[in-house]
């Protein structure tokens, strides 16, 4: 069960979500934890010196989905 889930969907330039996966992975390199905030709310969350990276591609009739997913 989860504890608490974040889940944000967004439309925007091809441009602008590398810019966002640029610098998520520049705080990920950088600092142990990543801070979100949500609605006034800020969570921390601790990332450990090694986690596990999964990349899935799904390649549908009308669809395409790149799903990147890191677990610890």
């Amino acid at each position: 069960m989860d504890i608490l889930e974040i889940e944000t969907k967004e439309t925007m330039p091809r441009e602008e979500a590398a810019a966002r996966l640029r610098a998520f992975a520049d705080t990920l390199a950088r600092n142990n934890d990543l801070e979100f905030e949500r609605g006034g709310m800020q969570i921390k969350v601790h990332v450990p010196d090694e986690v596990h990276l999964k990349v899935e591609l799904e390649l549908e009739t009308d669809e395409r989905e790149l799903e990147i997913e890191l677990t610890w």
